[in-house]
C-alpha cells in the first residue's frame, strides 16, 4: 500500500468504539457528541475480517484505539483474533487505563504486546478536571500492573500537553521516569472538531524542552532511539530507568515519514488523523464486497492521501477544518 508520494503503509490503527467512559475535555466537546448507531458500528467478525486483509497487503503493525477500547465486551477476542496473524509483529492498544487492570491477563494472552496509557495530570484533583471523571488511582493501579507484567518492552504514557492545564507538570512527568520503566510521551495540542483548541493552549516541543531543561540541564536528546517512522522524539536523563518522547504534530510534522492509516469504528479507512477524506468499508461490505473489490477501495484511499496535514497547511488551517471529534477518529 504505497501512496503518490512513495510511502509505504506497514502501521493499521483500528478505533474499536467511540464509546468511552471518561470525558477529557481535548477528546469530548462538553456537550458531548452524537455517537454512531450500535448497528454502524463494525462487528467483531468485521473488524477481523478488514484485519485480515491489511495484514495479506503489509501490515506488521496493528493499534487498537477508541473511545476507550476497552469498553467492547469483544475486546479479548479482537484481540486473539489479530494476534493469531503471525505477520503482526506489534500488535498494540491505546486505553485510559480505567478497567486496563483486571483485562491485562487475557489481553496478553491474547498477543497484545505493547502499551499505551494515556494520563494527562499525576494530580488526583485535576484528573478529575481533565477528565470530566474518578479513577485517577485505578489509572496509576494499570501503569503499575503493566509493568509488573513484562510482558511489554516499554509502557508508554500519553500526556496532552496543554497552557493553563498541565504544563507546569513537565518535570513531574520526567521524574517519573527515574525509577519506572516507562516511556512518556507529550503530545502537542492538537485542534479537533468541538475541542475549543486556540493557539494560546498550545505549548510547542521547543518551549516543553526548554521547561525541563531549566530543571534538569543534563536531558538530552537520543536520536539513535528514533525509528524512521516514529511520531516520538526520544529523549532521556542519564540514570533513569525510562525515556521521555515529544510527538510535534503541529510544530514540527513527521508527515513524511507517516506509514499510517486509520479504520474508524465505523468502519471508514481514514488516510490521515487530520483529513476529512474518507471512504466507507463497512457499506461495501455489507453490500457483499469481495475482499478484491475492499482491497481497491483501500487502494484508492491511499492514493488520495496528501504530502501533510491531510493538504490543510498547519495547526490553524486543521482548526478551521470540518473533521470529526477526536473521540470518533481513535487518534
Amino acid at each position: 500500500m504505497v501512496d503518490s508520494f512513495g510511502r509505504f503503509h506497514d502501521y493499521l490503527r483500528i478505533s474499536l468504539t467511540e464509546r468511552c467512559n471518561l470525558r477529557c475535555k481535548y477528546c469530548m466537546p462538553e456537550e458531548g457528541v452524537d455517537l454512531s448507531p450500535d448497528g454502524e458500528i463494525l462487528t467483531t467478525e468485521e473488524i477481523l475480517r478488514l484485519a485480515g486483509l491489511f495484514v495479506q497487503q503489509g501490515v506488521t503493525k496493528i493499534r487498537l484505539t477508541g473511545g476507550e477500547p476497552l469498553v467492547r465486551k469483544d475486546i479479548v477476542e479482537v484481540v486473539k483474533g489479530i494476534g493469531a496473524h503471525p505477520q503482526v509483529e506489534a500488535l498494540g492498544m491505546t486505553t485510559n487505563g480505567i478497567t486496563l487492570e483486571r483485562k491485562l491477563p487475557g489481553l496478553i494472552e491474547g498477543g497484545l504486546n505493547a502499551i499505551n496509557i494515556s494520563l494527562d495530570t499525576l494530580v488526583k484533583a485535576k484528573f478529575q478536571l481533565v477528565t470530566r471523571r474518578n479513577g485517577f488511582e485505578k489509572v496509576m493501579s494499570s501503569i503499575d500492573a503493566a509493568l509488573n507484567s513484562k510482558a511489554f518492552k516499554r509502557v508508554k504514557i500519553n500526556c496532552v500537553v496543554m497552557r493553563g492545564l498541565n504544563e507546569e507538570e513537565l518535570v513531574d512527568f520526567v521524574d517519573l521516569t527515574k525509577d519506572r520503566a516507562v516511556d512518556v510521551r507529550f503530545i502537542e495540542y492538537m485542534p479537533f472538531d468541538g475541542n475549543r483548541w486556540n493557539d494560546t493552549k498550545f505549548v510547542s516541543y521547543a518551549e516543553m524542552v526548554g521547561t525541563i531543561k531549566a530543571k534538569h540541564p543534563g536531558f538530552r536528546r537520543v536520536a539513535e532511539m528514533d525509528k524512521k517512522s516514529d511520531t516520538s522524539k526520544a529523549w532521556k536523563l542519564e540514570g533513569h530507568a525510562g525515556q521521555v518522547g515529544f510527538i510535534t504534530s503541529m510544530s514540527n510534522h513527521f508527515c513524511g515519514s507517516c506509514n499510517r492509516l486509520r479504520l474508524t469504528a465505523d468502519g471508514n479507512i481514514k488516510n490521515c488523523l487530520f483529513g476529512s477524506g474518507e471512504v466507507s468499508l463497512r457499506d461495501a461490505m455489507r453490500a457483499g464486497a469481495s475482499d478484491s473489490d475492499l482491497l481497491k477501495i483501500v487502494g484508492a484511499a491511499v492514493m488520495k492521501k496528501h504530502a501533510k496535514h491531510g493538504g490543510l497547511g498547519d495547526m490553524y488551517g486543521i482548526a478551521k477544518s470540518e473533521n470529526r471529534a477526536m473521540i470518533r477518529i481513535g487518534g
